[in-house]
């Protein structure tokens, strides 16, 4: 990959089933209208499928991810994301877009899996269901549709995903 694709492409997480398709759709297609290139990064060996049975194609297997071909990293929530919360090899992957200062988003279930990363250190929002878990790891849960702390953007649900998009963008473009 040469610099300019590497400045211009997003890594996306999605669980291999029951992702949040709305979210997906709303994040992704707000991405490619501001030129960006997405991958979608996952554990399924051939397509993810999303709650109500959405087929995405994934670009990267998790244990294939390399941090510096991407300008930022978002993690897709749904049912399906809870699966992945003690997922060493997320978590890893994770850390190393942090370690390099790099744009890392997370919504609904997603943000818990920055918590046990040890990425999100002090406040994070997240969907309200999974508001206990956040707290568990000893994240001051903030009841907003989205919340930044330096270059990590969480948010809560499918409703905030249009914020939580263009605030990742924003964030991207410092």
């Amino acid at each position: 990959m040469n610099i300019n694709h590497k400045k211009n492409s997003v890594l996306i997480f999605l669980p291999a089933k029951d992702f949040n398709e709305e979210e997906y759709l709303i994040i992704s297609n707000q991405l490619l209208k501001s030129n960006y290139k997405i991958f979608i990064a996952s554990d399924s060996p051939f397509v993810c499928i999303g709650s109500n049975g959405m087929k995405v194609k994934n670009d990267v297997q998790l244990y294939n991810v390399h941090h510096e071909n991407f300008a930022g990293f978002i993690l897709i929530g749904g049912k399906g994301t809870r699966n992945y919360w003690n997922n060493k090899l997320l978590h890893s992957i994770s850390k190393k877009f942090y370690d390099n200062k790099k744009t890392i988003g997370a919504i609904c279930s997603a943000p818990i899996i920055l918590a046990k990363a040890g990425i999100i250190k002090e406040k994070a929002t997240c969907y309200f269901d999974d508001k206990k878990e956040l707290e568990r790891e000893g994240i001051d849960y903030q009841n907003i549709p989205v919340f930044v702390e330096q270059k990590i953007v969480t948010a809560q649900n499918p409703q905030s995903s249009a914020e939580f998009v263009t605030t990742f963008l924003s964030l991207l473009n410092k």
